[in-house]
């Protein structure tokens, strides 16, 4: 364990939201709506640039470089190593399908590793105002995942100084929630 004091949120922390970058979390197949979202309230808030991320789970970081993107490998050294290409030019399409039209600049950046902590390292590099991310895709399996692995808002909110800011992509009427003890 470090002695070193956690850098805690303050106001001499905080980057302003005009004039600088936003991070979104994107994954593929994902509603259009995170992007549409980031995208506006980076041409609201003046920002020059939109940086989308996919976090690949199955790779490591091997390098990490100054403006926020990473040399990554396959973390099984057996598994076909351009799998990865495949999942980059499916959310080069869908962003740019989503997009159209836009005139905030913008560019994807594939990174590897835990979510949370590749959206915070980009952020840093690229000394972003805000971090967007949607909420978890609907279904008994996301909800699993999200049990074991928890929320990458969750762990974006707790880990690191930024405002997270989280698009409800499904929404469950209060009235449908019941409680397991409830018959």
């Amino acid at each position: 364990m470090s002695d070193r004091p956690v850098p805690q949120p303050s106001i001499d922390r905080m980057t302003p939201f005009s004039g600088h970058p936003i991070v979104v979390g994107v994954v593929p197949g994902q509603a259009a709506l995170v992007a549409l979202t980031a995208v506006d309230w980076a041409h609201t808030a003046g920002s020059p640039a939109v940086y989308f991320a996919f976090a690949d789970t199955a790779r490591y970081t091997v390098e990490e470089h100054p403006d926020g993107s990473v040399h990554h490998a396959p973390i099984d050294p057996d598994a076909v190593d351009h799998a990865w290409h495949d999942t980059e030019a499916v959310l080069r399409t869908q962003l740019a399908r989503a997009l159209r039209g836009s005139t905030v600049p913008w560019e994807l950046r594939y990174l590897a590793g835990r979510p949370d902590r590749a959206l915070t390292h980009l952020a840093r590099a690229v000394d972003a105002a805000v971090i967007v991310v949607g909420t978890r895709a609907p279904g008994g399996g996301a909800r699993v995942r999200e049990f074991f692995e928890g929320s990458v808002a969750v762990h974006l909110a707790h880990h690191q100084h930024r405002p997270v800011l989280t698009v409800p992509l499904s929404v469950v009427d209060w009235k449908e929630l019941r409680a397991p003890w409830a018959g």
